[in-house]
């Protein structure tokens, strides 16, 4: 496999901090912009693109929890407890988002060249790099009793506080990672708990959703003992992407790519009306 570093030696990254809660309307638009951006940087036109984002009270959905036995009921207590959900146009089961998680998108291009695991592997090397001085008992493997488990979920120690999903768009592709970074994460494991208890109300489902043990869920401030926060985490990336690239260029969505912005987000209104209906 090639040096991950490679993915960012060959230009200057471009660099878009999407971190304000106020930044854009929803998750929805989030995963709109990470299409529209891997378009742009698959075809040519932008270089390989880091971008950070971040959604309060938030709980992103796949495409099976749309289809829990009692979904509405999951999703209705979601919603009484001040939570939107979203459906996402990636892989992968329901995630919490809130101010203390971190989404990074690392969006690429090649796919025809870049492997799935590689891409996968890139974002785990990736992250392993900012955090090198803090630890270096970062491990990917699948777990067990976590929320949205994958063969890329982050621990250290056994405890889960990252996961990645990839979704590619024509040449490009956009490997995302959410990160808990502050906060509780076995709270936020125990919503989604909550959440599964309520669309399964003890049926099985079409599905092998996770039986999910908050206890195996941690921020990094947690496993690391330290205030770390997401200021800190954030200058960590741009110092990180600074060191092992030519230079970083900082710049917003362009014209051409809010055409495609757009067209991505009618598709995502569209995809989360689909799964979910009324509750959408």
């Amino acid at each position: 496999m090639e040096n991950w570093k490679d993915h960012f030696r060959s230009s200057p990254i471009r660099y878009i901090d999407h971190s304000d809660v106020n930044s854009l309307p929803s998750a929805m638009a989030s995963f709109a912009v990470d299409d529209a951006l891997a378009i742009s940087v698959g075809n040519g036109t932008s270089s390989p693109t880091v971008r950070l984002w971040v959604h309060d009270r938030t709980i992103v959905l796949g495409i099976p929890d749309a289809r829990l036995p009692f979904v509405a009921e999951g999703i209705g207590w979601l919603q009484t407890n001040g939570y939107r959900t979203v459906v996402r146009n990636s892989g992968g089961l329901a995630v919490v988002l809130d101010t203390g998680v971190l989404n990074v998108s690392l969006i690429l291009p090649d796919v025809k060249k870049l492997g799935i695991h590689e891409g996968y592997q890139a974002m785990v090397d990736f992250t392993k790099y900012i955090f090198r001085d803090l630890t270096d008992k970062i491990e990917a493997f699948e777990v067990t009793g976590s929320y949205c488990p994958g063969e890329y979920d982050l621990s250290i120690n056994g405890k889960k506080f990252a996961g990645i999903s990839q979704r590619r768009v024509k040449n490009g592709s956009a490997i995302q990672i959410y990160l808990c970074v502050e906060g509780d994460g076995s709270e936020r494991a125990a919503l989604i708990r909550a959440f599964y208890k309520r669309g399964l109300q003890g049926e099985k489902g079409r599905f092998d959703y996770p039986t999910i043990e908050p206890e195996t869920m941690k921020s990094l401030a947690e496993l690391l003992s330290i205030p770390l926060t997401m200021e800190e985490v954030k200058s960590r990336i741009f110092k990180g992407i600074a060191n092992i690239s030519p230079g970083v260029v900082e710049n917003d969505l362009q014209e051409i790519e809010l055409e495609d912005f757009q067209k991505r987000m009618e598709q995502m209104i569209d995809r989360n009306e689909k799964a979910l209906g009324d509750l959408a």
